[in-house]
């Protein structure tokens, strides 16, 4: 897979924290790997790495956002922009071997992706200011 490929997995299974509560992740996370049939072997292990550093990092991760994000909150973020934004803000602040131009990019392709009209500009917006 592709790090973009990875990246949205990523992404699809860090979503599912916005309605399960983490205690119920594991069960999630299981879940997830039985029904994406791309990920297995290391692509699977990295997936499943890179969410659960990004997890205990998500209070870290809320705390950044809710100070950069003038006028918004991490409650008030659509359920979509919000995961990309904690997958962004992990590679910024967390993930060394992720360019942070790179982790702006890839996170405004996945706003194009999955996030509404404004999402891309909203997502570029707030993390403009983590670079």
């Amino acid at each position: 897979m592709s790090r973009r490929e990875l990246r949205e997995q990523i992404f699809k299974l860090l979503f599912r924290v916005e309605f399960n509560s983490l205690e119920d992740m594991p069960e999630q996370e299981a879940l997830f790997f039985e029904q994406e049939d791309a990920a297995q072997g290391e692509d699977a292990d990295y997936i499943s790495d890179k969410y659960n550093k990004i997890c205990q990092a998500l209070s870290e991760i809320d705390g950044l956002l809710n100070e950069k994000a003038e006028g918004w909150n991490t409650a008030r973020m659509s359920k979509v922009d919000l995961t990309i934004l904690r997958l962004a803000v992990y590679e910024i602040k967390y993930d060394d071997t992720v360019p942070v131009s790179v982790a702006i990019n890839e996170a405004v392709e996945l706003a194009k992706k999955f996030g509404q009209n404004a999402s891309s500009g909203f997502v570029n917006g707030i993390l403009a200011k983590f670079a």
